[in-house]
């Protein structure tokens, strides 16, 4: 644990010592009262809630460690890994549950509190855990962490939560909203720009009425999915419906298959893997073809192609522009014999410099990462419009930067794990006006035609695209954006067709 994580943990945001309260709480005119405990998986739970309020850091990256460093049985992993989730996921109807039971707004409370009633809020009206349990687990939390005052007032709170039913919360807090959206977003525990967003995603495929479907499944626990990189290891069982490589986790920590492959077996999305797979197999590869991956951290697609341009004789590179996401990038390439370089250079930038040389570019955009809340249930309340409104330029410039960048008949793979359609088909359209050196694929064949069994790939209302959006209501997976462009066989130096 590097050395700001353990002096964030143990210095709670009212600035005493996290041990202080705990081993003298309630001291007053020399009088000590006992010493308050929490148990371990409820402590780990709120610490990675802490550090995901507090720094904006993303639970799948801080949950794993902080389980180990506690030392955790597998029961009490479960338990911190569902309290966490859970409550991420749920954030936005919880808040409007505690702040209509606490009747002051919920930016009025002492985030370190917050955090902790957010957590006892999620076990009262959403598991299992006894309700004497949850109270008085938290209320240790809060009195070790912001003292006996604030603990009271913990306990009123949640006294107050535990007189009603979920059923009840639920109705109340929906009696105060606004709108129908407002409705459905506390009930679904979406944003309302994200559920607008989605909507009109899955109405540009004629599938508006699947917003339910698709809000539920983004709420529910996804199964852990492994990749076999081809040529170096073989898929396990139970294999997934679409990707070859693709199988689902045996169960237990899937970090000892990963570990016990040598890295030839990963953790990725299967969705992750179509895409990239779709690429390399749109059309047939020739031995000494050159391939980008443009914006590769943390590298688990680059990982993949590199598999198979080793078996392909391929030439493949990366790029990635943040230093500690280059890191990982190499560390997924380890698994994989040879060399391969990654630079560290903005994505636009190295595009640029190395006009007309590449076959294959993979453009993993930035994103909201709005497809991915299953396994970063954070991030629909972290992100906001302005956050697309910010990329989409981004976005926008480095696909046209990659497009520059193909040999004559090279192909781009442009892809977010993102649906909102600004991202996606907005992007797209924005890069191909004016440009005449560009032709459109067809997305939709190219995953069909590498997928093991049928995959429904909606066309209606895509006006000619021939992209492909993946859905985790329908298909399992993320919900990845796939557009395949390919310059013409023949360009001359204005970079416009002959």
């Amino acid at each position: 644990m590097s050395d700001e994580r353990r002096n964030r943990r143990s210095t709670p945001s009212n600035g005493r010592p996290r041990g202080s309260q705990s081993s003298a709480e309630g001291h007053r005119g020399g009088q000590r009262g006992p010493a308050r405990t929490v148990q371990p998986a409820r402590r780990v739970a709120y610490d990675v809630l802490r550090a995901v309020s507090e720094t904006d850091a993303y639970a799948n990256l801080v949950l794993p460690s902080a389980i180990a460093d506690a030392k955790l049985t597998a029961q009490d992993a479960a338990l911190a890994t569902e309290l966490t989730y859970g409550t991420l996921r749920r954030l936005g109807t919880y808040d409007a549950i505690i702040a209509s039971a606490a009747d002051r707004a919920t930016d009025g409370i002492d985030p370190a509190v917050l955090d902790a009633l957010r957590l006892a809020v999620h076990q009262l009206l959403a598991t299992r855990v006894a309700s004497h349990a949850a109270v008085n687990e938290s209320v240790n939390l809060v009195a070790i962490e912001s003292g006996r005052g604030a603990s009271s007032f913990a306990n009123a709170v949640l006294r107050r939560i535990t007189r009603d039913s979920a059923e009840a919360w639920q109705e109340r807090i929906e009696e105060q909203a606004r709108s129908d959206d407002e409705r459905l977003a506390l009930r679904s525990a979406h944003p309302v720009w994200v559920i607008r967003a989605l909507r009109r995603a899955l109405a540009a495929e004629g599938r508006d009425a699947e917003l339910g479907a698709l809000l539920e499944a983004d709420n529910a626990s996804p199964d852990v999915t492994l990749v076999a990189l081809p040529g170096l290891a073989e898929p396990g069982e139970p294999r997934l419906p679409y990707a070859p490589t693709a199988f689902a986790s045996p169960g237990g920590d899937p970090r000892l298959s990963v570990e016990a492959s040598g890295g030839t077996v990963r953790v990725q999305d299967e969705g992750s893997q179509l895409v990239a797979l779709a690429l390399a197999g749109v059309s047939p590869i020739a031995a000494g073809e050159r391939w980008l991956d443009l914006c590769a951290g943390p590298g688990g697609k680059t990982a993949l192609l590199a598999a198979i341009a080793l078996e392909k004789d391929v030439v493949l590179e990366a790029n990635e522009v943040v230093p500690v996401r280059a890191r990982l990038v190499r560390k997924a390439l380890r698994a994989v014999p040879g060399e391969i370089v990654v630079h560290e250079q903005d994505g636009r930038e190295i595009a640029a410099s190395r006009a007309g040389e590449f076959d294959r570019i993979l453009v993993d955009a930035p994103c909201t990462g709005l497809g991915a809340l299953r396994r970063r249930p954070e991030a629909r309340w972290r992100k906001s419009p302005a956050d697309v409104a910010e990329l989409v330029p981004l976005q926008v410039e480095l696909l046209s930067a990659a497009l520059d960048a193909l040999a004559p008949g090279g192909i781009v793979a442009y892809v977010t794990c993102s649906p909102h359609l600004a991202e996606t088909t907005g992007v797209v359209q924005e890069v191909l006006r004016g440009r005449t050196d560009i032709v459109e694929l067809d997305a939709r064949a190219a995953i069909a035609d590498v997928s093991r069994s049928p995959i429904d790939l909606a066309t209606e209302g895509r006006s000619g695209s021939g992209s492909a959006q993946l859905w985790p209501h329908r298909h399992g997976t993320d919900a990845m954006f796939l557009a395949l462009l390919q310059r013409s066989a023949t360009v001359n130096t204005t970079g416009k067709e002959d």
